[in-house]
């Protein structure tokens, strides 16, 4: 496998293991950053495109907004510096960009900048679950609340509550878990979004659940309206439908499609993936590796 060799800091790249951040500034001592994980995915003639692009500097602009930033990062520029980072590092399979905004002076809480920048290209293995599925366990803890850390906005100091369930997942014996919002509510896993399939209905909680307003979830129900004609049923779900469901998978960036066999050690369906699961995942990377046409303006070549 690949390795990175250069990074990128405020535009300028620099060796991998040179990068560095003073232990003081707002975005180690108050968690002020926001970020993205992007893909770059390598196509059959060897050519690489970047895979909705601008929609993640979207996300991140309106973080940098929510959170105050000084200074805004466009998206045609950034274009530009994550062609370079990614051609600098010679990859030879996909690549994961790992671009974090954040405050990197020294000063108070409220201090807004001065506001700086990186993006690490690296290699990631596929999510070791891709194919036979993973276990969740429902967590104790409970999703953040919108008017106490906005979820929706992609920031570090929000992964403190998807650590702390990840790792009593892992205590308790789980490959996973899910998150209920403060109400009782089904809401994400740690660090993807949730669909189930019951009697044939395509179902995700909604956007007000508490969750990341995720760019692989909106592909996902993009994909399945368009081919299927049918709607996705974004809405509220109880814990107790859970067990209800016939299939169930996670989503994300660094995921992708994942499929979820058990939830609470009750079997999902069948206990394996199933044929929506499976559906969607072949569409997907259809879509993301260029196999079918760009009918969305998904891809930005590298």
């Amino acid at each position: 496998m690949w390795q990175p060799s250069r990074i990128m800091v405020d535009g300028e790249l620099i060796a991998f293991d040179q990068a560095c951040i003073h232990p003081l500034s707002l975005a180690v001592a108050y968690a002020t950053t926001v970020f993205e994980g992007i893909r770059a995915y390598r196509h059959a003639d060897g050519r690489y495109t970047l895979f909705r692009l601008h929609d993640h500097v979207r996300r991140l602009q309106i973080g940098m907004k929510v959170m105050r930033f000084d200074g805004r990062l466009e998206a045609d520029r950034l274009a530009e510096h994550l062609s370079a980072l990614i051609r600098a590092n010679e990859p030879d399979d996909d690549v994961y960009v790992r671009l974090l905004v954040y405050i990197k002076g020294i000063g108070l809480m409220a201090t807004r900048g001065p506001v700086g920048w990186t993006a690490a290209a690296m290699p990631r293995d596929k999510p070791k679950f891709a194919e036979k599925g993973m276990q969740l366990g429902v967590s104790s803890w409970s999703r953040l609340a919108d008017n106490a850390s906005p979820p929706r906005i992609k920031a570090t100091a929000n992964y403190h509550n998807a650590r702390l369930t990840q790792l009593q997942a892992q205590s308790d014996g789980y490959d996973g878990a899910l998150m209920l919002t403060p109400g009782g509510k089904v809401s994400e896993a740690p660090i993807a979004c949730f669909f189930m399939v019951r009697d044939g209905r395509l179902i995700t909680p909604s956007l007000s659940s508490n969750i990341l307003e995720s760019i692989t979830r909106d592909t996902i129900v993009t994909l399945y309206e368009a081919t299927t004609g049918r709607r996705v049923e974004q809405r509220e779900v109880d814990r107790s439908e859970l067990y209800f469901a016939d299939e169930a998978f996670v989503c994300g960036t660094g995921q992708e499609i994942v499929p979820v066999v058990g939830i609470d050690r009750l079997p999902v369906g069948d206990g394996v993936p199933g044929p929506v699961t499976r559906e969607l995942q072949r569409q997907y990377f259809e879509v993301v590796r260029g196999i079918v046409p760009d009918a969305h303006g998904w891809h930005t070549p590298v």
